[in-house]
């Protein structure tokens, strides 16, 4: 069943990844006015990088679960897991510029510069450039298959890019798990 029109499928992506990744750096820059977004308890604003690393924890999950199953061949569960995989990240996503948004920023590094310098920020860095390089290549994938039956599926790069967009994705979402550590464990 065809819900995204074939030919539709890369602009799609375009569009979708440009305005994406355009609110997450509007949100993390300081650029969205926290009046836009309903005021929260300071409670829930504190509660939030500990929901979204339990919301990573199970993306990982999800992620794995679906790679294994389209590798057995379960079509069906390769689908579900990886439809469950992109509801975990829009929760997640949901969530982190909620609280961006709401609190002006990201949190500052609370711990020494020198761990700041040589951990932190190169982690930090490679979470997010990973997490740039995933927003299209999941869109792309997630359209791909909304655009034409299981069968055809195979005759297009839906698996290779898939391949690729899930592995940068449990490392981004497990770089992520490391960030949350740092900021909120270990200082």
């Amino acid at each position: 069943m065809e819900y995204v029109p074939r030919e539709r499928v890369n602009a799609l992506t375009a569009v979708l990844s440009i305005v994406s990744l355009a609110v997450v750096f509007a949100a993390a820059g300081g650029r969205i006015p926290a009046s836009t977004v309903p005021a929260a308890p300071q409670w829930f604003l504190d509660a939030i990088p500990h929901l979204n690393v339990a919301i990573s924890v199970a993306a990982i999950g999800t992620i794995t679960l679906g790679w294994r199953s389209i590798r057995r061949g379960n079509v069906d569960r390769h689908r579900l897991a990886m439809v469950a995989s992109f509801g975990l990240f829009v929760a997640f996503l949901t969530f982190y510029l909620y609280r961006l948004i709401a609190t002006g920023g990201p949190d500052p590094f609370p711990g020494p510069d020198t761990v700041y310098q040589f951990v932190y920020l190169p982690v930090l860095a490679i979470h997010i450039f990973l997490a740039v390089i995933c927003v299209p290549l999941v869109y792309y994938v997630l359209l791909l298959a909304t655009s034409r039956p299981t069968e055809e599926l195979y005759q297009t790069s839906h698996a290779r890019v898939g391949r690729l967009a899930a592995s940068l994705w449990l490392i981004s979402f497990s770089l992520g798990i490391v960030v949350y550590v740092l900021l909120h464990v270990g200082y």
